[in-house]
């Protein structure tokens, strides 16, 4: 079982450092570097077909894995794949309830090694479901001009709340703008291990 690690904005594939307007900012956190490889050896093999996709960021650690396919053919009608969604959604429900217990155990350990809450989640083909995930508040201040596009989203139906519009406005960004925050995660790493040489 190989397994993937995405860093979160906040890691930077340090554990513990974000970036804060004073810039760098050492939270007292362990460093998670190693989480996808500790994951890969204490979860059980028959879960995932393949290591689990881990994303950590300062507060939490997510872990997503892909679930053997389905058995059965599906008409390549929309009928069918209607019928193909809610096999994948049920096999996920059932992963998510035979498998509970021992994911309270390893997420209690992976909670206590890390310093982190942990979440799970479950891929089987197009279907992607997330349990247990943290959601956590963050303290923003915004000019009007800054408020006004909220409003404006809030105003339109986007959004049902300024901070709804705010989470919409960070997918947003996150899904136009992946390969140039890959780029500047891979940047801040390299001053990370720069830091790391210096006298």
């Amino acid at each position: 079982m190989s397994g993937r690690m995405h860093r979160g904005w906040h890691a930077a594939g340090r554990g513990g450092r974000g970036f804060g307007r004073g810039g760098w900012q050492q939270a007292d956190l362990p460093n998670a570097e190693d989480a996808s490889a500790w994951l890969q050896g204490r979860l059980p093999d028959e879960w995932f077909v393949e290591g689990p996709e881990v994303t950590v960021d300062r507060e939490e650690i997510l872990i997503v894995g892909e679930l053997p396919a389905l058995e059965g053919e599906f008409a390549d009608t929309e009928a069918g794949r209607a019928e193909r969604a809610a096999a994948a959604s049920g096999r996920i429900s059932r992963f998510r309830e035979t498998t509970r217990d021992e994911r309270i155990e390893i997420a209690r350990q992976a909670e206590h090694r890390y310093q982190r809450k942990v979440a799970w989640g479950a891929r089987l083909g197009d279907t992607v479901e997330l349990f247990t995930v943290a959601s956590v508040p963050v303290m923003t201040r915004l000019r009007q001009p800054e408020r006004i596009v909220l409003d404006t989203l809030v105003d339109a139906g986007v959004a049902r709340s300024r901070s709804d519009a705010l989470a919409w406005a960070v997918r947003l960004v996150g899904q136009h703008a992946d390969e140039w925050l890959g780029e500047l995660r891979e940047a801040m790493a390299k001053v990370d291990e720069l830091r790391s040489k210096g006298p």
